[in-house]
């Protein structure tokens, strides 16, 4: 299940004001998720709601060799779970960090590195 990825949402305290609960008593927020098997394919449509961006943000994300969806025209583009964790963090890394799409690419291109090199290292018994 290492592949899988999982899209959190949360939902929202009870109020306390209105239940009568003392602070040591109040629910903490429900999560609830989707789990993305990798064999699962998303449309553009999809991943844009996935990642609630616009089209156009995730062709660029294509076009910038981020993503490498299978398909050659847009309308045909499918996208792995693997591609949607990719693009959750390229997006998040331009949107809370400021990092301009090529930085994003280059930030995957050595996470990536950083992981491969974390397996070699786990296989020889060093990590």
């Amino acid at each position: 299940m290492e592949n899988d990825k999982t899209e959190f949402q949360s939902e929202p305290a009870p109020d306390s004001s209105t239940s009568g609960a003392t602070p040591e008593t109040r629910m903490l927020p429900q999560l609830s998720g989707i789990i993305l098997e990798e064999l699962r394919e998303l449309t553009l449509a999809e991943l844009c709601r996935a990642c609630a961006v616009r089209s156009e943000s995730i062709v660029e994300l294509v076009e910038e060799g981020v993503l490498a969806p299978n398909g050659r025209e847009p309308h045909r583009w499918r996208f792995s779970g693997i591609h949607m964790h990719r693009a959750t963090v390229a997006l998040r890394l331009q949107r809370d960090l400021g990092v301009n799409l090529a930085g994003a690419a280059l930030a995957l291109q050595l996470l990536d590195e950083v992981e491969a090199l974390r397996a070699r290292l786990k296989v020889m018994g060093g990590y």
